[in-house]
C-alpha cells in the first residue's frame, strides 16, 4: 500500500514521503507483532499445557497406588474408598488429551479436582497438590 508518485509533480513525492514511511512502518510493524504473538502464544500453551499435565498424570498415580493398596482390604469402608479411586481414574481416563482446542476443558479439569478433593477426605490425606509436587529436600528414610 505503498504511495506512488505522480509524474507530473517532483514536490508531490517529497511532501508525502511522511505518510508513505509511517504506512510502510506500520505494516512492518504490525507483521512483526504477528509474529511475536504467536511465538509467546506457543509459549505461553507450552507452558501451561506442561503444568496441567503434571497435576493430571499426579492425580492419576495417586489414583493408582491408592487402587492398588485398597483392593486387598476387605473392610466395608475400604470399599467406599475404592469405589471414589476407580470413580477419579475413571474421570481422568475420560480426559480428553488429544483435543487442544477442548471447549469444556477448565470445567473438566474442576470435576477431576473436585474427584481428588473427596477421595483425599475419604483417605484422611492431605489435598495440596502442591506439596506433594514440592517434596522435601531431604529423604524420609
Amino acid at each position: 500500500m505503498a504511495y506512488l508518485p505522480n509524474n507530473d509533480d517532483l514536490f508531490d513525492s517529497i511532501i508525502m514521503a511522511d505518510e508513505r514511511f509511517h504506512i510502510e512502518a506500520y505494516q512492518e510493524g504490525f507483521e512483526e507483532g504477528i509474529r511475536q504473538g504467536t511465538i509467546e502464544g506457543k509459549n505461553h500453551g507450552r507452558l501451561h499445557g506442561a503444568k496441567l499435565s503434571a497435576e493430571v498424570s499426579f492425580y492419576y498415580g495417586f489414583a493408582v497406588a491408592w487402587k492398588c493398596l485398597l483392593q486387598t482390604s476387605s473392610d466395608i469402608k475400604a470399599r467406599k474408598r475404592l469405589k471414589a479411586v476407580e470413580s477419579l481414574v475413571g474421570v481422568i481416563q475420560n480426559y480428553p488429551y488429544e483435543d487442544p482446542q477442548y471447549e469444556k476443558l477448565q470445567e473438566d479439569m474442576e470435576t477431576v479436582r473436585g474427584k481428588f478433593r473427596q477421595v483425599c477426605s475419604l483417605l484422611n490425606v492431605s489435598t495440596d497438590f502442591k506439596a506433594y509436587v514440592n517434596g522435601s529436600t531431604e529423604m524420609s528414610f
